[in-house]
């Protein structure tokens, strides 16, 4: 393979995206495995960002900062004039950044959308995974 070749190889992820180890999640729970979002690539969330776009309009963004925030920047280039405010995250355990990121915007009848969800979800977020 010739060194331009090689160039044009796809970047290899440092990271997996699901990693086995008890660790402490934002949510102050313990758990025995962590899902590593920094793992995506731009292109992922670009399409993630196309997947969620298909299902409905939206007029604003906001992305719980830190795991959001990527996929908010993904989204925007999808907003419309009209439709729903989309708080968006990539893991949600408890729901309790996304209910206070309904709170802290005054959205009340935002809709919620995250990559994964490792428990129940509050009745206006839908998880993709």
């Amino acid at each position: 393979m010739s060194e331009k070749s090689a160039d044009k190889q796809p970047e290899l992820h440092r990271l997996s995206l699901f990693i086995r180890q008890d660790w402490v999640m934002h949510s102050g729970g313990q758990g025995d495995y962590k899902i590593e979002c920094d793992s995506l690539t731009d292109e992922d969330l670009e399409t993630l960002a196309l997947i969620i776009s298909q299902k409905g309009k939206f007029s604003e963004v906001y992305g719980i900062p830190k795991g959001g925030t990527r996929l908010q920047h993904a989204l925007e280039q999808y907003r419309s004039s009209d439709g729903v405010k989309l708080i968006v995250d990539d893991v949600l355990t408890t729901g309790n950044s996304m209910e206070n990121a309904r709170q802290m915007k005054n959205w009340p009848d935002a809709v919620g959308v995250v990559i994964f969800a490792r428990g129940p979800c509050p009745h206006w977020v839908k998880p993709m995974w």
